[in-house]
């Protein structure tokens, strides 16, 4: 009997922390909804106002193609040419002749990866937005620093889980800001903003509105204090063409007017757009652009008629 006692005061105890817990969380889910916060103030400007912003920044003329290894990103920096892979590096000299290649080593990462995105390289190091993809979700997000000669990982920077950031489909190195800029494919809240970390310590510096958002960002790279984004957003099954977008960096405000810089017709078969970077010494743009199988959701789905693998091409514009 007196074992029976002490259980039914154990289980009334238990009931009671229990409801206290309840109360408490719901309390402060009320305080929550009801807390007082600062009043909005309007980002001044109007980017219509600004005629030569809502312009292409340069005129572009396809000059060549070249076929690589791999299908995610380019990058180019003093004569070398690195493209990365969904999980390799590759570095091409300057007559586009391969000269090393690597795995992405992702033995390394203490969380599970299994993607790189788009790259680049900035004073010996090339730079990687790192994730664990699958079927249009992704965890696990952070950048990877790699020696550029090496292709060995140096260091590794997580990213802020209270960005809103789901996914990462490039990486840019500003070094006028000392930004290191990364984009998300996500055709959601993720893909609506460019997010920035400090290039000097890795600290996440914010987040800016891109108005209107391009649709499935693919890469980014900077140039000249632009932003240049590349969006998948052409129906390859339809012949659409992909873009290229430009918004040019503001720092004090948190929105980012995005101009339609280039629309890729005159790529040799529609298919998906990946990242970009540029030749600023021999005014040339660089585009990643793959041909041949049918994305769905970021994986592929078989291939296009005429075709029994994907191609993997980098496209040379001359721009002025």
């Amino acid at each position: 009997m007196k074992n029976k006692m002490i259980c039914l005061s154990v289980f009334m105890l238990c009931l009671m922390l229990v409801s206290c817990n309840k109360k408490s969380e719901a309390e402060t889910a009320e305080q929550q909804a009801e807390e007082t916060v600062k009043a909005p103030i309007n980002v001044i400007g109007r980017a219509e106002d600004n005629k030569e912003d809502l312009l292409p920044k340069h005129e572009y003329e396809l000059k060549e193609n070249h076929e690589v290894g791999g299908r995610q990103g380019i990058a180019y920096e003093n004569g070398y040419y690195y493209v990365s892979d969904s999980k390799k590096l590759f570095v091409y000299d300057e007559n586009w002749q391969l000269i090393n290649e690597a795995d992405g080593q992702f033995s390394a990462f203490e969380n599970e990866v299994n993607h790189i995105g788009d790259i680049d390289v900035y004073n010996g190091e090339i730079y990687a937005g790192i994730e664990y993809f699958m079927d249009g979700e992704s965890k696990n997000i952070q950048i990877a620093v790699y020696d550029a000669k090496t292709l060995k990982m140096v260091r590794t920077v997580m990213f802020d889980e209270n960005s809103g950031q789901t996914e990462v489909s490039g990486i840019a190195i500003d070094p006028d800001s000392s930004s290191v800029w990364m984009c998300s494919w996500s055709d959601g809240d993720s893909g609506r903003y460019l997010y920035r970390y400090d290039l000097e310590n890795g600290e996440y510096l914010g987040k800016y509105h891109l108005q209107p958002a391009p649709q499935y960002i693919q890469g980014v790279a900077c140039f000249d204090g632009n932003l240049y984004i590349t969006a998948d957003d052409g129906d390859a099954d339809l012949g659409e063409a992909d873009h290229i977008y430009r918004y040019r960096v503001d720092l004090s405000r948190s929105n980012a007017p995005v101009v339609l810089e280039r629309t890729l017709d005159d790529i040799i078969l529609q298919g998906e757009i990946e990242g970009l970077s540029f030749d600023k010494e021999n005014k040339r743009l660089l585009v990643c652009y793959n041909h041949g199988a049918r994305i769905v959701l970021g994986m592929g789905k078989g291939f296009y008629e005429g075709f029994d693998k994907e191609i993997h091409n980098i496209y040379v514009y001359d721009f002025k």
